[in-house]
């Protein structure tokens, strides 16, 4: 049996038996798995985040929507996909385009129907892709049917399902405030109160202090649970609780780009509270059979922080998104060493899970280029995102180089951020442009030649697009189908551990991803040139004096190298099977 079919072999197997509910065996008989005990179908996969409205519009109005996500799962399927994260499609006002929820349990009709979602989900299953759903836990829409009853009247049964405070002074409860600008609370001249919000004045706080909004938002997630989706991404849970003595947070230096005084947010982030949420929230998830995944939207401040939401016991969040890597808008071997070790090594022997790009992210085409290498650094980044022992996760038009398109004009500016902070902050347009297909169509093949997408589909849509990169061996695009295939047949990078090597050098970024003992494949050896200059680097301590290349973004597949003295050219890459 060949390795690649021993690979795929055990992890049927072991999907098979978490399927069926039976207990996996004794670490010393599971030859192919390392460091746990189940062979969870989350650790393996490669999750792709989808916006919708910029993905693929399917009838001509010129935003994305469900139909349209369906008609490229043959696509996600060839790229290598395993799963993945819709961004908010429930019915809401659009001012945070979709997180901001007025209706938790439909689909917003601008992208369909709720027959529509089931078609995917059943269509998603037959190209073995799971799909999972983007959750708001923290906040409703102010359009919400329970934010109306509750601001209603003080009386009102739902009151307490959000934050309501009298003003202190003449002016505003406390000084909290929102993250997308100014004080975190808006009075309401019906009851003389004020509301609070962490993020918009549209979009409320809920009190998850009451016990019937937990009850609700449970049976939210139970809701799409048994329709079959694999999880949930859970947006902002880190600020569930907020301080109930409503103390001022601290100040820090310096002003942000909306003219208001930086602050920490000390009481209103981060609360011990929230571990409790999680813990419920596993229960929830534990219970289902299919083993669905939580990923939660951690920007915590440090790997210490993010650890704690894996829980004590292994019992919370299985997937934090680790935010202090994809942070890091610099290429430094000795920085993203140190935060992948520390990762690694998390106080929880959490399973990690990274990534460079997202919704609110500029892309990283432009946050790690230097104008002149872009190709080569972008596709180093591929072999950082998915070679490392973790869940990768990718951002639609990752793949193809997709740039940061940023309006010109305030006029032009659809996301609030950019309307409220310009012209220092223009908001997050530029990184949410809509999916370059093809250079034969208008718009790209996003939407039909007459419609007028909701975003520009940018100029470079002609050159960079996925029709043109599939027909290049040498694209970007068919550089991360290879190393999607290569996380899915070699047994290293499915199940081996990760050992940092030649720690001390400050220009490449090294590790060894090592077949688990009594498992069949080869070790695997990862460099990356993270500088402008050519550079040599050995390895001494991996057992062997030479290698294969798997994968380079420099050298051809298949090419013999020097582990006793491998030469870097300026950001070269490269997967070596050890010989």
């Amino acid at each position: 049996m060949s390795l690649k079919n021993i690979a795929l072999c055990c992890f049927a197997l072991g999907a098979v038996a978490v399927a069926s509910g039976q207990q996996s065996p004794p670490r010393q008989e599971q030859a192919l798995v390392s460091r746990t005990s189940a062979d969870a179908w989350w650790k393996h996969a490669v999750i792709y985040e989808v916006y919708p409205r910029s993905f693929q519009d399917s009838d001509g109005d010129g935003k994305g929507d469900i139909k349209g996500i369906e008609s490229r799962l043959d696509y996600l399927k060839s790229l290598g996909v395993d799963a993945i994260w819709i961004t908010p499609m429930y019915p809401s006002p659009q001012v945070d385009f979709g997180y901001d929820i007025a209706d938790y349990e439909a689909i917003d009709p601008q992208y369909g129907t709720m027959g529509d979602f089931d078609a995917l989900l059943k269509t998603a299953k037959a190209h073995g892709i799971r799909v999972i759903m983007d959750i708001v836990l923290n906040h409703t829409s102010d359009q919400h049917p329970w934010f109306k009853e509750s601001a209603s009247s003080k009386t009102n049964p739902k009151r307490d399902w959000y934050i309501w405070r009298d003003g202190k002074d003449g002016s505003y409860p406390n000084n909290w405030q929102s993250w997308f600008g100014h004080s975190a609370w808006t009075p309401d001249k019906t009851t003389g109160q004020y509301y609070y919000h962490y993020f918009y004045t549209q979009q409320p706080d809920l009190n998850w202090r009451n016990p019937e909004v937990r009850k609700a938002m449970y049976g939210v997630m139970k809701f799409w649970l048994d329709k079959g989706i694999a999880g949930f991404r859970m947006d902002a849970v880190s600020r569930l609780f907020e301080d109930p003595g409503l103390h001022d947070d601290p100040y820090l230096p310096g002003y942000n780009a909306f003219g208001d005084r930086n602050i920490q947010h000390k009481y209103t982030d981060d609360l011990p509270e929230t571990h409790v949420v999680f813990q419920e929230l596993r229960k929830l998830a534990d219970s289902y059979p299919s083993h669905p995944v939580l990923i939660a939207e951690a920007d915590e401040p440090t790997i210490a922080d993010l650890a704690k939401m894996y829980g004590t016991h292994g019992d919370e969040v299985q997937l934090p998104m680790d935010f202090q890597i994809a942070d890091l808008n610099e290429l430094s071997a000795p920085k993203f060493r140190k935060l992948f070790q520390e990762v690694e090594t998390n106080p929880a022997d959490g399973w990690p899970e990274y990534f460079f790009s997202n919704h609110d992210q500029v892309r990283q085409w432009e946050r790690y280029g230097d104008g002149k290498h872009n190709l080569e650094i972008a596709k180093l980044m591929a072999v950082l995102e998915m070679t490392p022992r973790g869940t990768p996760q990718m951002y639609y038009g990752e793949e193809i180089g997709m740039r940061t398109t940023e309006p010109t004009r305030k006029e032009d500016v659809r996301d609030p951020i950019g309307i409220t902070g310009w012209p220092k902050e223009k908001g997050r347009d530029g990184e949410r442009t809509p999916m370059q297909w093809t250079p034969a169509a208008p718009n790209a093949g996003f939407t039909t030649p007459t419609a007028t997408p909701w975003l520009p589909v940018p100029p470079n849509a002609r050159t960079i697009n996925v029709e043109t990169e599939l027909a290049d061996p040498n694209s970007l695009l068919n550089f991360y189908k290879g190393l999607l295939k290569l996380r899915h047949t070699e047994t290293a990078l499915m199940f081996g551990d990760y050992k940092t090597l030649n720690p001390d050098d400050a220009d490449v970024f090294s590790f060894e991803r090592k077949v688990p003992q009594g498992g069949q494949g080869r070790n695997i050896v990862v460099a990356m040139n993270m500088s402008a200059a050519v550079h040599t680097v050995k390895f001494d301590d991996v057992g062997a004096k030479g290698g294969v290349v798997m994968q380079s973004n420099y050298s051809a597949s298949g090419s013999k190298v020097d582990l006793g003295g491998l030469e870097l050219p300026p950001f070269g890459a490269v997967v070596v099977a050890v010989e």
